[in-house]
């Protein structure tokens, strides 16, 4: 495939989704932020503001979502529509790129986790790099197994890129060594 062919969907968030933004750009791939209106981004490079009616297209129960991720999630309007947005992402991607946290309940962290469990849901390739952990997961239909590095490549043209605003060093790393094996 042409790297021209390739796009990133993401949100432009503080954190891997902007790492996975500046990675994007550098390697001369396109780039699509879904965001709403008030919603604090720093990247604005492909920016797609969804209006009111496109968010609800991403709508989902709270109380589903909370008993799926095993936590409580708090009704708010910024939560809802971060979490339509994150519905957007998955739904455009082939396959998904997260830095984050693997827990024990198998779930990822925070709101990324709504996007990874939505990842599953649709039976899409998922990779998650854990930062405690320094290391790839990829989900194989009931748990999640360490992958090889060399082994998580991009491969479809159209790839997400999300994961936890408090970005770690070696979440950065993981990030470029994916764009460079991926994109080289």
């Amino acid at each position: 495939m042409n790297k021209e062919e390739y796009i990133l969907f993401s949100g432009g968030a503080a954190g891997a989704e902007s790492e996975f933004g500046i990675n994007a750009e550098l390697f001369g791939i396109e780039e699509v932020n879904f965001t709403f209106e008030g919603h604090s981004i720093v990247r604005h490079r492909g920016i797609r503001v969804l209006n009111h009616d496109e968010l609800k297209n991403g709508d989902v129960s709270l109380a589903y979502i909370s008993k799926l991720l095993n936590r409580n999630y708090t009704e708010t309007p910024q939560l809802r529509k971060i979490l339509q947005s994150i519905w957007y992402q998955i739904n455009n991607g082939q396959e998904i790129y997260v830095i984050g946290e693997v827990l024990e309940d198998n779930t990822v962290k925070g709101g990324t986790g709504w996007g990874a469990e939505f990842a599953k849901i649709c039976n899409k390739p998922i990779f998650v790099f854990d930062q405690k952990r320094n290391s790839w997961f990829t989900w194989n239909q009931a748990e999640w197994i360490l992958c090889k590095e060399e082994d998580v490549v991009i491969k479809h043209i159209h790839f997400v890129g999300t994961g936890t605003r408090f970005l770690e060093e070696n979440g950065k790393k993981a990030i470029k060594g994916l764009f460079e094996r991926s994109f080289k």
